[in-house]
């Protein structure tokens, strides 16, 4: 490992190894860098205007991206999509195929493309006994967490073709373990998208379209805050995180962009935990 007088930092928080190897026994190479970046890399993101989807949007335009930032709400996708980074916003309902048909038309008739969708759209509640669960209820947490994606997913394939792309869905720990943990509705809405991650890195790895997962624990965000609505539920879910924190946005946005990243090209169908050791419990 180089040391950081031979690194310098990005503006993204990342450090760059530019020192020089010039070896008897290895080919000189010259500068090289250890890291990655996202150059010209067009990515749609939904959820964009929650806490974890500005960091995400904040880490990949850092790292050189053009983001489309998307949301259901008109106004809170315009705030999360400005800036002067050459971005753009777009109102979507995730739930909604028309209008992910309209957004990736317009994003591609902008950019000339689509190299990256970020599914990070999704919503919970605090956990409700299976029993007392209103059954639409239940059908509209998987209609955001689980079709939302598969429409998404379905919607950009033909815009990532044969040149491939990468595919991250934000899916959680609640769908991997600790179910005692987890309301039904958004563990099974969180552990189908894990299973639609595999299915779309099975059938689509022929046409270079990489799927990825990340499951984090609770995250510091207005989502977990309504899943954990006391100051007591949310110190006893912490007792079954061995890292006794919740996560920071920029612990799980860090890992998105390295999945969509090239230093990632051989990464297909896994998942991610970002749950401070929270699955091994």
């Amino acid at each position: 490992m180089p040391d950081r007088s031979s690194c310098r930092e990005t503006k993204a928080g990342f450090f760059v190894y530019v020192g020089e190897r010039n070896g008897k026994t290895n080919r000189p190479f010259g500068r090289r860098r250890f890291i990655f970046d996202l150059k010209d890399k067009r990515i749609i993101l939904t959820g964009a205007s929650g806490s974890l989807g500005r960091q995400i949007r904040e880490e990949l335009t850092a790292l050189g991206a053009r983001v489309c930032a998307t949301d259901l709400d008109a106004g809170m996708a315009e705030d999360a999509g400005s800036g002067d980074d050459g971005g753009m916003s777009r109102i979507l309902d995730v739930t909604d195929q028309g209008q992910w048909d309209e957004c990736l038309a317009a994003v591609a008739s902008t950019w000339g493309g689509v190299d990256a969708l970020v599914n990070n759209a999704a919503i919970a509640s605090s956990k409700v006994p299976i029993d007392e669960r209103d059954p639409a209820d239940f059908a509209r947490i998987l209609d955001v967490n689980l079709q939302g994606p598969f429409l998404g997913t379905r919607a950009v394939i033909p815009y990532l073709g044969d040149k491939g792309g990468s595919i991250v869905n934000i899916a959680s720990v609640a769908g991997v373990a600790q179910a005692e943990d987890a309301d039904a509705a958004y563990a099974a809405s969180k552990a189908g998208l894990l299973a639609l991650t595999r299915s779309t890195a099975a059938q689509q790895a022929h046409r270079n379209i990489r799927c990825n997962a990340i499951a984090p624990g609770p995250v510091a965000s207005a989502l977990v805050s309504a899943i954990y609505d006391t100051p007591e539920k949310l110190a006893r879910r912490l007792t079954r995180v061995p890292l006794g924190r919740m996560a920071e946005p920029r612990d799980v946005s860090a890992s998105v962009a390295f999945l969509i990243s090239d230093r990632a090209a051989y990464l297909n169908g896994v998942t991610i935990g970002v749950d401070g050791g929270a699955a091994i419990q």
